[in-house]
């Protein structure tokens, strides 16, 4: 490692050095990650948690919600005979192998679906839809099941479409970027087939080893390259769908009446009619299924750093936040924070240890570009001015892939942790920025020893709060604390109730706080003109009632 350039103040002198000699420490600890000296020690693994004892057994939606199952048609042995024929040897009725696919990863929500379909090709997906279309049979569509809002398991008896097995890659253009792929291919295994060949998927997600890229677009997932890369809907080029025949670019989705609508298009410039694809961009499988993805991918940088830190107070989180993009600029491409009742969680439930003095808040802040000597340069500044103007208290540096990774964990897996500390209300809001925090204190004062706790972090560089309340069970009484007065609260600073998690069947009934009456029924029609029997994802994203 080349020892960066000396310049300021001494412990900046110290903290390089201890970038350049913390590879060579052998000990039993997170080893090399550079600290800032005297602040501290180094993040370490304190051990895997214990087992849990048997979780309990999550309640029926149908049971815990007030929702009423619409007149569908229920699964006879006729049509399990005429699925079979569909997918042979890959139609589950099982109760065993049903029971993971009928339940939320956040063990929240609970269908009752008594098959599971298996299709490995687009014409399969659309053969299955056909036959459900005729027979009034809903499907419920199911990639990773990673959801956070319901969005991705049946609440009553629907068919579940699982894309497990469509998870081939189709393409990729190692002059453009462009990667064509099924829509059954988990992320994680995308990141890694691009980056062999120099490049690096625009979307990471902390479940990112579970979810399936048509997943991600179907729910127009956010995650933590949003800030450097945009949103799926500029760096998808193209869908396939099931529609009436037309034919238009990249991103394969299968309407309900199973006609297969090819928008797979490697174009990055396609200015011909309407742009059909964003129409599925975010639709959350309620009005097709997508089957295949055209996505652009960016040249993976070759330097890349992490630096770890701790903040006073938000108001010095919003100001590092403004030094960070005046000072950093082009090579910014995260900026995440968290409070301490996060890093607290984090340490009970997963046994890792802040590597940082505790503070009130902490960021994460990522750098990427071509030049390491370039971007140390950079972040050295920075760093100087954040640091000596006691905007950040203590902090923490990793430079090679491993040590970033130990780091990444420590926001990554805050959801992992939450979902150990009990039942999970969970928030996913836009704000303006400023007010990013204020619905966190406010939520604690109004919640008292009712709530186990109350957390915030989230991206703060694209305004995202990730709201948590935990509690020991479901509570009706806190539930009713909660909402509308969550929502109320975010309309009134015009934000938005679902930042990047989907509405799916949880917040489907609050997308009025968000959109006027006038997009809701265009939504509606949206809806009836591409699913007319409304067999696809019944129950989910748009409101119960018009």
């Amino acid at each position: 490692m080349v020892p960066l350039l000396v310049r300021g103040p001494a412990w900046l002198f110290q903290w390089r050095a201890a970038c350049t000699l913390g590879a060579f420490v052998q000990q039993r600890t997170w080893a090399g990650v550079s600290r800032i000296p005297g602040l501290g020690g180094p993040l370490v693994q304190r051990g895997s948690s214990s087992a849990s004892s048997q979780a309990p057994e999550v309640v029926l939606t149908r049971e815990r919600y007030p929702v009423r199952r619409l007149p569908f048609a229920q699964v006879s042995e006729d049509d399990l005979a005429a699925l079979e024929r569909i997918v042979p040897g890959r139609v589950i009725t099982d109760p065993e192998e049903l029971e993971a696919p009928n339940v939320d990863w956040l063990r929240t929500v609970r269908g009752s679906s008594k098959v599971l379909l298996r299709p490995r090709t687009s014409q399969e997906v659309a053969h299955i839809l056909r036959y459900c279309h005729e027979r009034n049979l809903a499907v419920s569509p199911q990639g990773g099941n990673t959801g956070m809002v319901g969005g991705s398991v049946p609440v009553f008896d629907e068919i579940i479409l699982s894309t497990t097995l469509m998870n081939q890659v189709m393409s990729f253009h190692d002059v453009s970027g462009v990667l064509v792929c099924q829509a059954g291919c988990i992320l994680e295994e995308l990141g890694r087939y691009v980056e062999e060949r120099g490049f690096l998927m625009p979307l990471d997600l902390g479940a990112k080893g579970s979810c399936h890229i048509g997943g991600n677009v179907a729910t127009n997932a956010g995650g933590l390259r949003f800030l450097r890369y945009g949103s799926l809907r500029g760096t998808v080029l193209g869908l396939e769908v099931v529609s009436r025949g037309h034919h238009c670019g990249p991103a394969s989705q299968v309407l309900a009446d199973g006609t297969i609508l090819n928008c797979l298009t490697s174009l990055r410039k396609d200015n011909t009619g309407y742009d059909l694809k964003q129409l599925f961009i975010g639709s959350e499988g309620t009005l097709g299924v997508i089957t295949a993805v055209s996505i652009l991918c960016p040249p993976k940088p070759s330097a890349v750093n992490v630096a770890f830190l701790g903040c006073p107070g938000f108001a010095e989180v919003l100001q590092t936040f403004s030094t960070c993009r005046q000072k950093l600029g082009e090579i910014l491409s995260a900026f995440e924070f968290m409070d301490a009742e996060c890093m607290k969680l984090v340490e009970l439930h997963l046994r890792l240890a802040s590597p940082v003095r505790e503070s009130p808040f902490y960021v994460l802040i990522e750098t990427s570009g071509s030049g390491a000597g370039h971007d140390a340069e950079k972040l050295s500044d920075f760093l100087e001015q954040v640091l000596g103007s006691g905007l950040v208290t203590d902090g923490t540096l990793a430079t090679d892939q491993r040590r970033i990774k130990m780091l990444w964990s420590l926001r990554e897996r805050i959801t992992e942790a939450l979902s150990r500390d009990g039942y999970v209300y969970k928030y996913d809001l836009s704000l303006p920025v400023e007010r990013l925090y204020d619905l966190v204190s406010d939520l604690r004062a109004r919640l008292g020893p009712r709530a186990k706790h109350v957390v915030g972090y989230g991206h703060l560089g694209d305004g995202n709060l990730h709201l948590n309340v935990t509690a020991e069970a479901f509570d009706v009484s806190l539930l009713g604390a909660l909402e509308p007065y969550v929502y109320e609260w975010t309309a009134r600073q015009r934000g938005s109730v679902s930042a990047e998690h989907g509405l799916g069947f949880k917040k489907r009934d609050v997308l009025c706080y968000s959109k006027p009456p006038e997009a809701l029924q265009l939504m509606q029609q949206l809806k009836a003109l591409l699913d007319p029997k409304g067999i696809l994802n019944p129950y989910k994203t748009l409101p119960a009632r018009a």
